[in-house]
């Protein structure tokens, strides 16, 4: 039977503790903290300094600058920059400027929305870059399509839209098979 060495335990500090640097608040170093949204890295002199920043840092990052296009806010250039939501126009002076704005447009379909009858349908696209159409009273009606809506009631359950899938017209709802 071989005897376990206690001196391989007995170092004062942990392997990870200094990977994450010193404050830049108070300079304290810092540590993984945990909280109920999860780990992040906090200051070692919380509650005095209240520092902290994500652990896994999602961080937007500047595709390419926009030179000769300013700001509408600040007169800064503006940048293509990816985020965690897909691709967007933002300003380069962030955190100051908190400028941003959708690099396409929403399209209005003119089509009603059949589920709030209020709204209409307009063309978004999603973070990895798929077309779809939805209700442009969200988030109270929730109604999405991910097919091209056509502006024409189903002749056979009367609902208030169909869909132009791989270039056939049919009804969107699941229970209805109208095909045209």
């Amino acid at each position: 039977m071989s005897k376990i060495d206690h001196s391989l335990f007995s170092a004062h500090e942990h392997a990870l503790d200094d990977n994450f640097g010193d404050c830049p608040d108070c300079g304290k170093p810092l540590h993984i903290k945990n909280s109920k949204s999860g780990p992040f890295i906090g200051c070692s002199g919380y509650p005095e300094c209240t520092f902290s920043k994500p652990l896994h840092d999602k961080q937007t990052t500047i595709l390419k600058t926009l030179e000769g296009v300013a700001c509408p806010e600040c007169a800064s250039d503006l940048a293509i920059k990816k985020g965690r939501f897909g691709m967007f126009i933002g300003c380069t002076n962030f955190p100051s400027c908190h400028h941003i704005e959708p690099i396409k447009e929403k399209e209005d379909t003119l089509v009603d929305c059949p589920k709030c009858e209020k709204g209409q349908l307009i063309s978004r696209t999603n973070k990895y870059g798929k077309q779809f159409f939805a209700c442009n009273h969200y988030p109270k009606c929730r109604y999405v399509l991910n097919f091209t809506p056509v502006n024409e009631k189903c002749p056979e359950c009367g609902w208030g839209v169909l869909i132009d899938k791989k270039g056939q017209i049919q009804c969107p709802q699941p229970t209805c098979g109208f095909k045209k």
